[in-house]
């Protein structure tokens, strides 16, 4: 049976973040293998980095070493307390394994200011340190557990060299990607969106991705503002000069309350693709049949192939009712005028408590999972309809975890299309029925 910790999540991801962005492996529970120091230093020892946890009645204290534990050798000792979601610490300094754990009958010595006796069930602590932890004055807490994990990093050689080559194989497949059928030369994906979402950086990012470097070529506006004011239809070349990808991402203005933002006939105007690259939007009013900017016949190249609904993922919480009708009411006549459609979280990374190592493991990732249930439950996507990004935004740097995210979403944009366009009618494919 696997030993697991005692940990919460949001305690465990406090203790990761603080102490460098590590994952915590468990190699030690006093409950488990026995309060006995010794056995403790026999599983701990040579294992790098150690985080060593005790659970008092009321709080969480511990012990971080910044080397490997070795018999006999000082390391550097960092004690925290942890109370609810604040974290305090104190560098206790130099000091051996075996008097930290009061192995071989070691005695509390008071130059020591703390000390673990896992034999007799408590821990030890100077009147000064108590306090620098900002502990209530006691100077003794019992031991309900003791946890002690090996600590690395998030985001090690392996798993970086891991993220490379997924980035490198996401990005063959989208090079050489062919629609369904061959019916289109490229796929047209509507990007649909509260003002602010992101729908302008989720193009430029995709954009930075295959040029190799960041770009910033459709403008972007604030959260409450938003700047797309005209249709615009991005095609994507495959570096400086290279040729032009098979997907074409089309940009729109936000979606709006009750009133303002796209109109929802100029939305199926756009579907059925009759609207112009570059057509100026009015917030008041869709656009004229006789304007020069509509197109009487589009063909199936022209119409939009799968739609994406863009949100800032720490807006969901705060979405009125009236936009959540909105999203659901559209979605609705979507699915009866047979558009496929999925969802795109923006901005994970400004989520509390998110690293780069929870960008490449969503599934473990706890916020983030709630988070795609959230929209599940307000606007109805399946799980498996919906991805999540970290946009370039302010960076200067491409990053090869946010590629990975951003190059998986667009492909999964592209399956939808797929399925868009092998559910079309025989004769809108092209094909004549025998």
């Amino acid at each position: 049976m696997a030993v697991t910790t005692r940990l919460a999540w949001l305690h465990e991801k406090i203790l990761q973040n603080h102490f460098g962005g590590k994952r915590l492996s468990l190699l030690y529970k006093g409950s488990v293998h026995g309060f006995c120091s010794g056995d403790l230093l026999d599983r701990c020892c040579n294992q790098g980095p150690i985080l060593t946890v005790i659970y008092g009645e009321h709080r969480i204290i511990g012990a971080y070493a910044e080397e490997s534990y070795q018999e006999r050798k000082a390391a550097s000792i960092i004690l925290f307390a942890l109370q609810e979601t604040k974290i305090s610490e104190w560098k206790l300094g130099l000091c051996t394994p075996e008097r930290l754990f009061c192995n071989d009958n070691v005695k509390y010595n008071s130059t020591t200011n703390f000390q673990i006796e896992l034999r007799n069930r408590k821990v030890i602590m100077g009147s000064k340190t108590t306090e620098d932890l900002g502990l209530v004055q006691n100077c003794t807490i019992s031991i309900q557990d003791c946890e002690v994990f090996r600590c690395e990093d998030l985001l090690d050689e392996r798993k970086i060299k891991g993220v490379t080559e997924l980035r490198k194989s996401l990005l063959s497949a989208l090079r050489t990607y062919e629609p369904y059928g061959s019916l289109v030369p490229q796929i047209r994906i509507l990007l649909l969106g509260p003002v602010g979402a992101g729908k302008s950086s989720f193009f430029n990012s995709v954009r930075s991705v295959f040029q190799g470097h960041v770009t910033h070529q459709a403008l972007m506006g604030t959260n409450r503002t938003g700047i797309s004011e005209k249709y615009r239809t991005y095609f994507i070349r495959d570096g400086k000069g290279g040729q032009y990808l098979p997907f074409i991402l089309c940009d729109s203005l936000g979606l709006g309350e009750k009133e303002g933002g796209l109109c929802r006939d100029d939305i199926f105007y756009i579907l059925n693709g009759n609207i112009r690259d570059r057509y100026q939007f009015n917030p008041m009013e869709s656009i004229k049949l006789s304007h020069r900017d509509y197109i009487d016949s589009p063909s199936l190249k022209d119409r939009i192939h799968c739609v994406a609904f863009v949100f800032d993922v720490s807006s969901m919480e705060h979405f009125s009712s009236q936009m959540i009708v909105k999203i659901r009411r559209l979605r609705r006549e979507l699915i009866n005028a047979g558009v496929v459609h999925v969802a795109l979280l923006t901005h994970v990374d400004s989520m509390d408590l998110i690293t780069k190592g929870d960008l490449i493991e969503i599934d473990r990732c706890v916020p983030l999972r709630s988070k795609l249930e959230e929209v599940q439950r307000k606007l109805g996507f399946a799980l498996s309809d919906i991805s999540v990004v970290s946009n370039y935004s302010s960076e200067w740097e491409l990053d090869p975890v946010k590629d990975v995210l951003i190059l998986s979403a667009l492909r999964r944009m592209l399956w939808a299309a797929d399925d868009f366009l092998e559910d079309l009618p025989l004769e809108k494919q092209g094909i004549k029925e025998r």
